[in-house]
């Protein structure tokens, strides 16, 4: 009789010696005469129990975790391998609080499956959506991804739908769907993690946008520092164009989709779509002037699809489910799931996908567990580097679009960054500044020289050098970033500056004329 285990190879778990742990165990098996079949699946996405070795027993699977090198000869000398008691043993993953209480419908093979195989892959349940994508019509397909509601998870938010439907009705004789992998934003990780994870599922949700436009040809645009996730998509895509998935005849139909992946050079910029489809046109990665949107002249001048990786790989359950399926989910205009990614000063860092409209307070307390260090969390910054700052007092907004509009933050890609009462939000207000400088594609002045602005009049107010007049000076300047730059990377990075000035203004009271 074999035992089967499963040890993640998710960058995280690796990062903390998932693949000498998975070593260590196959050693010790042999070691004790133990015949062991090892798995190697994506992260669940309990971070802080990394690496989590679950054990396959007859009342499903059982997790330990975190586990090292050291635990592994106690593990087996508790009898693991059938469930055996053990400091590290946390019951069957399912029962664990923090998963149990999770809606995950895009994440819901991520951890389950071995992320490479397609088999895995369609034993639990995918490619029905493009089954079903092929028995509609076209236009039919794009209704169904607008009825759901979905919105565009990269941070923009636009309806997808109507994305898909200004591409499906340009004339041309060449379109494109490209999907921006280069996920830049500080606390985030939910498109590595289902690329690692669960790759097929973002093949399958373009092989249907393509599909449902007319598009033959797709790329994702993935950044370069993610390698894992480089080596599942291509093992991905060339599983799907050795069973007919991807190619001339998709299932032997008269569509055709062909899909590579190109590697960005590590600009945060091309995380803004029209900058993304320069860099993949071999130009330096700069903002476009828009209009023309891409779903009218995109890529090479064509009609594209530009969407996310959270957004494309959720398209297979609406079209396996149905819209009403998924537009059940959610809360006002804010429809569907999101992956939350729960980072920074947090005792329980994770991944938490639920229906949108959760108070942020639940997820700080009720899934992080509270701070890292013990200390009260002073605030928040969701979003991402351009995101605002939430104060403990409005912590029981609830996680949508319009409620976190209504105080002045965005949600963004999901991403959470907590931060205790040890922060200094000044030097918080000039790193905002100093991420634009650095990251800047310098095509328009507010942005390249108003974040360099920025950061001098920052330190001036910390070395308390005019400082009401410097403070009134750095608002204006927030409006003028605002208000005059050519995308978001400018235009939004006055929102954790003004944030941090409206919430904690004390910070930079603090600092008095010398």
């Amino acid at each position: 009789m074999s035992n089967t285990i499963y040890v993640p190879k998710d960058a995280a778990a690796l990062s903390v010696g998932a693949d000498r742990v998975a070593r260590a165990v196959v050693d010790e098996a042999r070691a004790r005469g133990i015949r062991l079949n090892v798995k190697r699946n994506g992260s669940r996405g309990l971070l802080w129990l990394e690496p989590m070795v679950e054990v396959e027993t007859s009342q499903g699977r059982v997790a330990y975790g975190p586990v090292s090198v050291a635990d592994v000869p106690g593990l087996f000398d508790a009898r693991f391998l059938e469930g055996g008691a053990h400091p590290l043993h946390h019951g069957p993953t399912e029962q664990i609080p923090y998963l149990k209480q999770q809606q995950r419908l895009t994440f819901a093979r991520v951890g389950i499956i071995e992320p490479t195989s397609l088999d895995d892959y369609v034993a639990h349940g995918g490619y029905r959506g493009l089954n079903h994508a092929l028995q509609m019509g076209q236009a039919e397909i794009v209704k169904a991804v607008l009825d759901s509601g979905l919105r565009g998870r990269g941070g923009a938010a636009f309806p997808t739908g109507i994305k898909w439907k200004t591409v499906l009705e340009a004339r041309a004789e060449q379109k494109y769907v490209t999907c921006n992998a280069d996920e830049g934003d500080s606390g985030t990780f939910a498109d590595r993690m289902l690329m690692e994870g669960d790759p097929l599922a973002l093949v399958e949700g373009m092989t249907i946008a393509g599909i449902a436009v007319g598009a033959t040809r797709g790329f994702i645009y993935l950044r370069a520092e993610y390698p894992h996730a480089h080596r599942a998509l291509n093992a991905a895509i060339a599983a799907a164009y050795a069973r007919g998935y991807l190619g001339a005849s998709v299932l032997g139909t008269r569509h055709r989709f062909d899909l590579e992946v190109r590697l960005g050079a590590g600009a945060y910029i091309c995380g803004e779509e029209t900058s993304m489809l320069e860099s993949l046109e071999g130009r330096r990665g700069e903002v476009r002037v828009r209009p023309p949107l891409p779903a009218i002249k995109g890529l090479f001048g064509q009609p594209t699809i530009v969407n996310n990786v959270i957004s494309l790989a959720s398209v297979p359950i609406i079209l396996d489910q149905g819209a009403a399926y998924y537009q059940n989910y959610g809360s006002g205009k804010s429809r569907g799931t999101i992956p939350f990614q729960l980072a920074g000063n947090l005792k329980q860092g994770g991944l938490v996908e639920l229906a949108f409209g959760v108070p942020l307070r639940e997820l700080l307390y009720d899934y992080a567990g509270g701070s890292a260090s013990g200390r009260p969390i002073r605030t928040v910054q969701i979003g991402g580097p351009l995101g605002a700052y939430v104060p403990a007092s409005q912590f029981d907004v609830a996680m949508d679009y319009e409620a976190l509009s209504a105080i002045g933050a965005l949600l963004g890609h999901g991403g959470i960054v907590a931060f205790d009462d040890t922060v200094d939000m000044a030097q918080m207000a000039r790193y905002a500044m100093e991420f634009c400088a650095v990251e800047s594609c310098g095509k328009c002045t507010p942005c390249r020289i108003g974040s360099t602005r920025g950061m001098e009049v920052i330190d001036r107010i910390m070395v308390g050098d005019n400082r009401d007049k410097n403070l009134v000076l750095l608002e204006e300047l927030c409006d003028t970033m605002l208000n005059g730059s050519l995308c978001g990377l400018g235009g939004m990075t006055p929102f954790p500056v003004q944030s941090a000035l409206k919430y904690f203004r004390e910070d930079f009271l603090k600092f008095r004329n010398p």
